[in-house]
């Protein structure tokens, strides 16, 4: 796990990049550098005015649901900007603190970890940061925005896209999220679902939006082409026939498919 200083600086990383949008890297103090160097990296999930300014138009990927150090180690591989682990237990993805922590420590510190919660309380999270290395918090329950802002680490806020979603909610809702992820909409089932939603409700809007629900290598350029969104979210359209086990030449398809639908 990594010192919490490092949750901490976050916040004096981007008001520091913020300020300093037109210096080269080496132009910026040496003391600085490290930090600058890992916000850079993991930037798909820290706010789009930094990562517009630093990284492009790139779509960025996460694969959920990441059970295995080797799992995540081959997702790293095929370059995706982010690893998610599933802490909500009726999920076949979910993880304990022993091999979330085992996960993790197989991700470099170029690829962000990304950890899903549903409505914990919060003792869980403060045991979950204290032992497993987490860049980025996600919510995908009723979880208000001071519960979700008070743990010191940046967090996605994800909902369920039905006829009654409202973006402009969710964004007054929720106005310290570091970013939306949309996914097809399940009470019960909370993502995993592999189902998809209906592309023509998604949202304008000037924060990040991470798309999911029911991604697959087959789809995901008809996906991004309809939406454009900040990133896109899979775990099920990447697995083979065990749950939570994911497929190589799945992963390499699909980011193959994202890069081609990106450049489009």
């Amino acid at each position: 796990m990594l010192p919490p200083a490092f949750y901490v600086g976050w916040v004096e990383i981007r008001r520091m990049v913020e300020e300093l949008p037109h210096m080269r890297m080496e132009e910026k103090p040496s003391s600085l550098r490290p930090w600058l160097a890992c916000a850079y990296a993991s930037r798909p999930f820290f706010g789009d005015g930094m990562a517009g300014r630093l990284g492009g138009m790139r779509t960025r990927v996460k694969i959920c649901g990441v059970t295995t150090p080797a799992d995540a180690a081959l997702v790293e591989r095929a370059g995706a900007d982010a690893v998610g682990l599933n802490f909500h237990p009726p999920s076949p993805r979910a993880l304990d603190l022993a091999r979330a922590e085992e996960v993790a420590a197989a991700v470099s510190p170029f690829v962000a970890v990304v950890a899903v919660v549903v409505n914990p309380d919060a003792g869980f999270v403060e045991r979950l940061l204290r032992r497993v290395r987490v860049d980025c918090l996600q919510f995908h329950g009723e979880e208000e925005a001071a519960f979700c802002g008070s743990f010191g680490v940046p967090y996605l806020k994800a909902v369920g896209v039905d006829a009654a979603f409202d973006m402009g909610a969710l964004e007054r809702s929720h106005p310290d999220a570091a970013g939306f992820l949309l996914d097809a909409h399940d009470p019960q089932r909370r993502g995993g679902t592999g189902q998809t939603f209906d592309w023509s409700q998604w949202p304008s809007s000037d924060r990040p939006l991470l798309l999911a629900g029911g991604l697959t290598p087959c789809n995901v350029g008809g996906a991004i082409a309809a939406t454009r969104p900040f990133g896109v979210d899979v775990a099920s359209g990447v697995e083979g026939p065990v749950k939570g086990r994911k497929d190589a030449a799945r992963i390499e398809t699909f980011m193959a498919a994202v890069a081609a639908a990106s450049a489009a």
